[in-house]
C-alpha cells in the first residue's frame, strides 16, 4: 500500500486509507470486521480502536491499525 492513499472504488467491499503508520478500513457491515483483523493483524500491524458509526442503513465500522517498519514488533505490555 501506498501512503496518504485512500482505496475507495464502487464495488469494494471495504474502505480503505493509509496515513502514516496507520491502515483506516470501514465496513459496511459488523461481520466484516473479524476478517479485517484477521487479514491485517501480524506483528507489525495491530488493532489500536474499533468504532461504530452512525445509525441505522447508514451504520458502519471504523477499524484503526498502528503499522510498525519490519525491524520492530508490536507486543503487548504486561504488568
Amino acid at each position: 500500500m501506498k501512503p496518504n492513499i485512500t482505496y475507495n472504488k464502487h464495488d469494494n467491499e471495504v474502505m480503505v486509507r493509509t496515513d502514516e503508520n496507520f491502515i483506516y478500513v470501514i465496513c459496511k457491515e459488523e461481520k466484516q470486521t473479524d476478517k479485517v483483523v484477521e487479514k491485517l493483524t501480524t506483528p507489525q500491524c495491530k488493532l489500536v480502536s474499533y468504532e461504530e458509526w452512525d445509525e441505522g442503513e447508514d451504520k458502519r465500522w471504523i477499524l484503526s491499525f498502528f503499522v510498525t517498519p519490519d525491524e520492530y514488533e508490536i507486543t503487548p505490555e504486561l504488568n
